[in-house]
């Protein structure tokens, strides 16, 4: 098994619009970035990405490519998904948390998480999204940011049964304990 984290940030501004794991979010201010600038799938993302080795998402998406600008961040995320099922890699579960003081996000939860559960072809119970303020401390408790993070779990498809082979040591049951080269 292999576990990653990811962390995500973006200033809250006038004149963009709240998405948040793909849900547009009705309120005043919306999130600055170059892409649409969702941080709960940036942490995602990054979770999954360092999970896997992949680098993380300024390495795949960096923010002066102007394909990337104003991009939905779902569209990322499903390349993200390719990438894994690439290198043969399946999703466990994801877990994450968006850390801001307004609006409540109660109500857009399950939309989210049905959101990237979609994208990332899994089912819904494998993805947790919670939501939490920090009481007025902090960027995120005056209301100049969001901030999420995300953790995950992948298991490879030959994970533990090929590099056991590999090394010579027994897979599991295998009846062929040790035995190269059959």
């Amino acid at each position: 098994m292999r576990v990653g984290i990811g962390y995500d940030v973006h200033r809250l501004t006038e004149g963009r619009k709240l998405i948040l794991g793909g849900v547009e979010i009705p309120h005043t201010l919306g999130l600055e970035g170059h892409s649409d600038a969702d941080v709960v799938v940036h942490g995602i993302m990054d979770a999954l990405l360092g999970a896997a080795a992949l680098g993380d998402i300024g390495k795949h998406f960096p923010d002066t490519e102007e394909a990337y600008r104003g991009i939905s961040s779902l569209k990322l995320l499903e390349h993200v998904g390719k990438l894994l099922e690439q290198e043969g890699y399946v999703i466990e579960n994801i877990d994450a948390t968006i850390i801001a003081q307004k609006p409540k996000l109660r109500p857009y939860i399950q939309q989210m998480e049905e959101n990237v559960a979609q994208v990332l072809k899994i089912a819904r119970n494998q993805v947790n999204i919670k939501a939490t303020t920090e009481e007025h401390l902090g960027f995120t408790g005056r209301e100049e940011g969001i901030s999420a993070q995300a953790v995950c779990a992948l298991t490879g498809l030959y994970e533990g049964s090929r590099s056991a082979y590999d090394s010579g040591q027994s897979c599991c049951s295998c009846p062929h304990r040790g035995e190269q080269g059959e």
